[in-house]
């Protein structure tokens, strides 16, 4: 299997936990957490900045200059910065070879760095999001659950379409798109996989 794999995935619909057992069962590495480390350790801005604004789209702008060692170009925007480092953060780990990768436009940034890849969106209903939800924030009233599902994919969404000029979520930009819910998290896995080989 020589394939990169890309997920995009609606919050609380699993893509980080079916992301990982793909990667484990084909033995390749899974960049999510390793993005943002490599960006803190290339860019030198503030881990919690770069947390906060990798897949949201700030409105606080921030002025300074060469941000990075391969890049002299200055930047007025922090969230336009992070998202330049990422980029090659991104490209650095696809160069190694098989992988999957976690969110962060990366399945645009390959395309348009001529790299084939497998590009996957994950969804869910809303009860079962909401039920992975309480579990990731331990927050267990249901109006604020769905706020924070709302605010995240919004974040998401904003920040793909900002950085790609197209719709994130819409089924003609991925391969395959399935829904975790219906499907349960070892048939996407399993059919991620088969996907992945059958290319």
């Amino acid at each position: 299997m020589d394939k990169i794999i890309t997920i995009s995935r609606e919050y609380g619909a699993g893509g980080h936990s079916i992301g990982q057992q793909v990667a484990k069962e084909l033995g390749i590495p899974f960049y999510d957490r390793d993005i943002l480390k490599a960006t803190v350790q290339t860019s030198g801005f503030d881990p919690d900045m770069v947390e906060h604004d990798q897949e949201d789209v700030s409105s606080t702008n921030f002025f300074f200059k060469s941000i990075c060692s391969f890049a002299d170009a200055s930047f007025s925007d922090t969230q336009d910065a992070i998202h330049d480092v990422q980029k090659a953060v991104i490209l650095h780990f696809a160069k190694e070879g098989p992988c999957v990768i976690l969110g962060r436009c990366a399945d645009e940034i390959l395309r348009e760095a001529g790299m084939e890849s497998l590009n996957v969106f994950i969804h869910a209903d809303a009860v079962h999001r909401a039920v992975r939800a309480s579990e990731l924030t331990g927050c267990t009233d249901a109006t604020e659950l769905q706020k924070i599902i709302a605010k995240k994919d919004n974040s998401r969404h904003t920040y793909y379409n900002h950085y790609t000029g197209k719709k994130w979520g819409d089924s003609h930009n991925y391969h395959l798109v399935l829904d975790s819910g219906k499907l349960g998290y070892s048939l996407c896995t399993k059919l991620i996989i088969e996907a992945a080989k059958g290319e």
